[in-house]
């Protein structure tokens, strides 16, 4: 398994755990902080909000560095060198300049 393949797998694990705890979270204060009841649960309201706070930005930043590190990890070996569309378009160029074609009919003259 190359390096690139590695962190494609890492890249997706992250991605699903950043989905998942940013659906946890309700932007209007709801979400998990507000089912565990009041302050005097043993975490509290805060302290679930501040983790989840803190998970999310955690893994945004580990996201972010693993697609740094595995856009150094690629190598490029899966583009196509021997397309068949570079060679078309290479075949015009290179026939010699002393045989172009001339129209068997003059244009006609503008007067």
């Amino acid at each position: 398994m190359s390096t690139f393949s590695i962190f494609l797998v890492l890249i997706t694990i992250v991605c699903f755990l950043l989905i998942i705890v940013v659906m946890v979270q309700n932007p209007k204060g709801g979400g998990l902080s507000s089912s565990l009841g009041g302050s005097q649960m043993m975490g509290g309201v805060q302290k679930t909000t501040d983790f989840l706070d803190k998970s999310t930005w955690t893994l945004a930043i580990i996201l972010i560095a693993l697609i740094l590190l595995s856009s150094l990890s690629f190598t490029g070996n899966l583009s196509d060198t021997n397309s068949k569309i570079i060679d078309q378009t290479e075949a015009p160029a290179s026939k010699p300049a002393g045989e172009t074609k001339v129209p068997a009919v003059p244009a006609p003259v503008k007067k």
